[in-house]
């Protein structure tokens, strides 16, 4: 299983060195893949999916998914972008009326939120890259997610004691919490020191970058937690079985959903 879980991490970092140092077509594609796969895998795992077809409100999310991606893509534009969602929403209701009373307004208000919780958040992967110094920016996503987790699971590991989430998530300890954010920080030092600081000239940005990370640390397990909280909801273990020795998109990418926008929306203000 370690072997597995280990081969699977190598494929999934040389996936997003390849895709994020590229950009354009072939980042906004494979963002479109895991924005497609990881809202089945929600909608499947709250039962909104009936084993063998796709009901309507999942046929407007696919439909909402590809009108958002084509947009961003094409366009980039805000206004439009906004427009598609409405669009979305709108369809759901729709479909709530006509088929009524086969959906719960639980159901239809589930299904908007997956198409906001994967799809549209996972975007702003996206368009991180597309900013300004945008190939440097894009990293700090991955800073604040995987490599918050990974020093909060070393952290934990070593001297954790104090379980904040008993229930939720057992192991989660409040040491590795607090090692999750510091690593995440030190980890943002030593990029932004070494790699950043000389490319973007009209400012210093390393502490900017260090303040990005930790909140995008404290950011990364509130979705890592929010994702598990899902799962104990609906009684699963893992999302799916695409990623071998880690599950589906959505357990991989759990926190990369929540920081990609929170990095975006702090380098647009902080980085000039």
């Amino acid at each position: 299983m370690f072997l597995t879980r280990l081969l699977s991490s190598v494929v999934l970092v040389l996936i997003a060195l390849c895709t994020l140092i590229l950009g354009g077509p072939l980042l906004a594609a494979v963002t479109f893949f895991i924005a497609l796969v990881g809202y089945f895998e929600l909608v499947r795992a709250t039962g909104i999916h009936t084993k063998g077809k796709i009901g309507g409100l999942e046929t407007v999310g696919f439909l909402g998914i590809m009108a958002y991606y084509a947009a961003m893509f094409f366009s980039g534009n805000a206004v439009l972008l906004c427009a598609v969602t409405v669009a979305v929403f709108m369809a759901g209701l729709g479909v709530y009326v006509i088929t009524f009373p086969k959906y719960s307004s639980e159901k239809v208000m589930m299904s908007f939120f997956h198409f906001i919780y994967a799809p549209i958040m996972l975007s702003f992967l996206y368009m991180t890259r597309e900013l300004q110094y945008g190939q440097y920016l894009v990293w700090l996503i991955f800073i604040s997610s995987w490599g918050s987790d990974t020093c909060a699971y070393l952290v934990g590991i070593c001297i954790g004691r104090k379980k904040i989430f008993p229930v939720l998530s057992p192991k989660k300890s409040l040491e590795g919490c607090i090692g999750g954010v510091a690593g995440a920080g030190l980890l943002a030092a030593a990029y932004g020191y070494f790699l950043v600081e000389s490319v973007v000239e009209s400012q210093t940005v390393t502490l900017i970058l260090v303040f990005i990370c930790i909140v995008g640390s404290v950011a990364s397990q509130v979705g890592d937690l929010a994702a598990s909280a899902i799962k104990r909801n609906h009684d699963i273990k893992d999302y799916g079985k695409l990623i071998p020795g880690h599950g589906g998109i959505m357990d991989r990418f759990d926190s990369v959903i929540v920081t990609a926008p929170m990095i975006y929306f702090l380098a647009v203000l902080l980085i000039w």
